[in-house]
């Protein structure tokens, strides 16, 4: 198997001397930073090391781990065959678990307010387009969910039908109408969607009503009625929040987090440095 790299064992190292009481003998710590890697099996541990037969290959790892942090003053070797925690040790352990959660958080917290940050763009420009710009942006933003044939009337007076297309789910199509309102100032309230059902009965199997603002809530409870066509609502959350997950209109930018590569420095130590350190 991998063994964890050295940087990897430096966090569990400390953790373990302070479940110890702060201070305990190198051989009561391997076992217990091993715990802390399950993937290490017996065979594993009991590896020596190809150029010194008595020294068991992960006692070697965990022994340098514990002199770089001696060098960080994080571990006291003042004292022959015991390792000793320092407050700079524990300062360290704490700052280094509540790093990782900061870090987890804030890498969430970002993506979070970058994807809102999206979706105000997006709305941005959607309310940035003219009535007849908005009805083609409608054209493709359906097209990319799954509208097939789908066409702009481009007319005023049309009955309050902007276009029209069919809506696969499965192997079934059906026919939809749809209305886009660009609306920067008010929400979009019963009456349009009244007056668009109203439109749409008879000719079409379900309607499909789109606005860059939001609906009120008689708009929202008067878009499903017993007996009537469907309308399916999508406000400029919804529209920007499909966008997003489609990949329509947006581009997915690859982020890199560099680290250094471990892999990379597996030159030969110092010998003499190596033997100075083994078995303290």
């Amino acid at each position: 198997m991998s063994f964890p790299k050295q940087r990897d064992v430096e966090g569990p190292l400390l953790k373990v001397l302070a479940e110890l009481g702060g201070a305990a003998k190198p051989r009561d710590v391997y076992p217990r930073v091993a715990e802390c890697f399950p993937q290490l099996t017996k065979v594993d541990i009991d590896e020596r090391l190809p150029s010194n037969h008595s020294t068991r290959k992960w006692w070697n790892l965990v022994q340098w781990a514990r002199q770089t942090l001696v060098e960080e003053g994080a571990i006291d070797r003042s004292t022959r065959g015991v390792w000793k925690l320092t407050d700079t040790g524990r300062q360290k352990l704490g700052a280094g678990e509540h790093n990782t959660r900061l870090a987890h958080g804030d890498l969430k917290a970002l993506v979070n307010a970058h994807h809102e940050a999206m979706v105000s763009r997006i709305i941005t420009d959607l309310n940035g387009l003219t009535p007849a710009g908005f009805e083609r942006f409608c054209l493709s933003l359906l097209e990319g969910l799954g509208y097939e044939d789908v066409v702009v009337t481009g007319k005023s007076g049309d009955g309050g039908i902007d276009g029209y297309g069919d809506y696969r789910q499965g192997i079934v199509k059906i026919k939809s109408a749809f209305q886009a309102k660009r609306w920067k100032q008010s929400p979009v309230g019963r009456p349009e969607i009244d007056k668009f059902r109203g439109a749409i009965q008879g000719d079409y199997d379900h309607g499909l009503f789109l606005t860059t603002n939001t609906f009120t809530r008689d708009a929202q409870q008067a878009s499903v009625k017993k007996g009537a066509i469907t309308i399916l609502l999508l406000d400029g959350n919804a529209i920007a929040n499909h966008m997003i997950g489609s990949g329509i209109g947006v581009k997915k930018k690859p982020v890199f987090l560099m680290d250094v590569d471990d892999d990379f420095f597996t030159f030969e130590r110092d010998e003499s440095e190596r033997q100075g350190r083994v078995g303290i």
